[in-house]
C-alpha cells in the first residue's frame, strides 16, 4: 500500500516525509512483516538519502519505546510523538 505512494513521491522530486499513526494492533496480516521488511531494504537502503522527516505518532507504549531506541536506523530525521501532538507531528513532518 505504501510503495507505490512512496515511488510517486521520490519521481516528483523533494525528498519523503511520511507520517504513521499507530493506533491498536489488533490485526496485523501475516505478510504485513515482510512487506515491511521488503520497503525498508527497497526505499529506506537503497534511497536513504531520499528520506526527509518521519514522525511516528501512537499512545501504545511498546510501539513508541522501541521507535525510540532503534530510531537512529530510520532514515532522515525521525520523532516518536503522542496521539495528543498528532497536528504538530504534521507540521514537523512538512517542515513548518
Amino acid at each position: 500500500m505504501l510503495t507505490p505512494e512512496l515511488e510517486r513521491a521520490l519521481k516528483a522530486g523533494g525528498g519523503l516525509r511520511t507520517l504513521y499513526v499507530v493506533q491498536d494492533l489488533d490485526e496485523i496480516e501475516p505478510a504485513a512483516p515482510w512487506a515491511d521488511a521488503k520497503l525498508g531494504f527497497d526505499l529506506g537502503i537503497r534511497q536513504r538519502e531520499a528520506w526527509v522527516r518521519s514522525a511516528i505518532v501512537t499512545d501504545i507504549e511498546p510501539i513508541a519505546r522501541v521507535t525510540g531506541l532503534f530510531a537512529w536506523v530510520i532514515p532522515g530525521e525521525a520523532h516518536v510523538l503522542p496521539l495528543a501532538e498528532l497536528d504538530q507531528a504534521k507540521d514537523w513532518v512538512a517542515g513548518a
